[in-house]
């Protein structure tokens, strides 16, 4: 725990390269508090008896220290000395937040797939989803710690990175022999698949097929960079690999074709990251994401660094490990499908701690800040477009405060012609958003 306990003290720090952990103490030794500055008093979070058994969850309501809501601890703040004690232990709630202590303690509430449910989560529960707890308790700590005399900066708001991400679920509409099958069918009954259209694609062009879309992804994204050329902002495109039979897999579509080995050149051309999109079936058979990995290396020829799970399925620690174990450094699945918000607690990026193994993982952690489907889908939020805008402008505002990453996730299948939601619309109104912020 030493190492987790420097970890999650520099972490709040918000330093990079000055260790603070031997001027911090997390520590109820009183013979020990002389030896620091500022001692934070631990909770009974990480006994033995106490760590990995469902009382471990803190209860509600919570209580609060400067209006943070407290997971453990108490709101106090005392003297030993000239060391200050902070009695609110904001180490075992940082723990218990950026590890997702709580999905692996509580495996009953799932659902159907099989990821832990955002309503579920004491982040909600208590209202605080839609706030950085853990980047609060940063600031909170790092004001302690400038009344102690430890020099310690503020980063300015602002974004420490952007990174404008777009999940490949399904490559075409009609270019397959399935798709063209389908939309012959369709076409029948339904006005919005027409013949012409259908052969237009199959037999054309791949930017011919309605779902095509990235060139016009990349016109936005590359207007955005260019006009942002003081912000550090990268763009990613998630490929599937793996042919399963599940439905939610499906459609497959080979990263060795004509189609996706077009788009995998575009990538290489215009400097767009390629990253893996790791399988529905492969989250609950974690052993099949190397193959994954070689599959996406070997058709588009470079190294893959970057995965994010299907469905957002980052699921068990096994799988997260396995991501690590496959040589891939960094994921990006990390929210809530149904809620936008925080499930981390934090806007930074984060190692991975495996809260079974109380490990440190090398995998490092973005948090996914918006989701196009969280806000739109009938299944999650459902929210207008008025609503959705607020809602992300407020993700968007939380990160600029905290000098934070922002991760926007938005499908390729979203800015289609045939698509009738707001998907590009609020797409492109969130970068004007962004690109005033200053």
């Amino acid at each position: 725990m030493k190492e987790i306990i420097a970890y999650l003290i520099n972490f709040l720090a918000n330093t990079d390269n000055v260790d603070y952990s031997n001027v911090i103490g997390y520590t109820d030794n009183a013979t020990l508090f002389a030896n620091y500055k500022l001692v934070i008093i631990p909770s009974s979070f990480f006994d033995p008896n106490q760590y990995g058994t469902k009382n471990s969850i803190p209860s509600l309501p919570l209580q609060e220290i400067e209006h943070i809501p407290l997971l453990f601890g108490t709101p106090e703040i005392s003297h030993s000395g000239q060391t200050i004690l902070i009695h609110a232990d904001i180490i075992a709630s940082t723990y218990f937040m950026l590890s997702r202590y709580e999905e692996w303690i509580t495996t009953d509430a799932i659902d159907q797939h099989g990821r832990f449910e955002g309503k579920a989560a004491i982040a909600y529960r208590a209202g605080f989803l839609h706030r950085a707890i853990v980047d609060e308790y940063g600031k909170f700590l790092r004001k302690w710690m400038k009344k102690c005399g430890i020099p310690i900066e503020e980063k300015p708001c602002g974004f420490s990175k952007i990174y404008l991400t777009h999940d490949i679920d399904q490559l075409s509409k009609y270019r397959s022999f399935r798709g063209f099958a389908g939309g012959f069918f369709r076409s029948l009954t339904k006005k919005d698949d027409t013949l012409p259209e259908i052969f237009h694609s199959f037999y054309g062009q791949a930017s011919n097929d309605p779902l095509y879309t990235f060139p016009g992804i990349y016109e936005i994204n590359n207007h955005f960079i260019q006009t942002n050329k003081t912000k550090s902002v990268e763009t990613i495109f998630f490929f599937k690999t793996l042919k399963t039979n599940l439905p939610e897999d499906k459609p497959y579509y080979n990263c060795k074709g004509k189609d996706a080995q077009g788009l995998l050149d575009f990538c290489h051309k215009n400097n767009i990251q390629i990253g893996l999109h790791t399988s529905y079936y492969s989250a609950d058979n974690p052993k099949n994401i190397p193959l994954e990995k070689i599959a996406l290396e070997a058709a588009a020829g470079i190294p893959i660094r970057y995965n994010r799970y299907h469905y957002l399925r980052a699921n068990s620690a096994e799988a997260m490990e396995m991501l690590a174990q496959s040589g891939l450094s960094d994921d990006f699945s990390l929210g809530f499908a149904s809620l936008s918000g925080f499930r981390l607690g934090t806007s930074k990026a984060v190692k991975y701690i495996n809260p079974k193994t109380q490990q440190i993982s090398v995998l490092t952690i973005h948090p996914l800040s918006i989701m196009d489907c969280t806000l739109e889908s009938q299944q999650y939020m459902h929210l207008s477009y008025p609503e959705a805008f607020n809602n992300a402008k407020s993700i968007i505002d939380t990160v600029f405060e905290h000098h934070g990453e922002l991760v926007l996730l938005f499908h390729n299948n979203g800015f289609s012609v045939k698509n009738k939601g707001y998907t590009q619309k609020l797409y492109t109104e969130l970068l004007a958003y962004i690109s005033n912020k200053k």
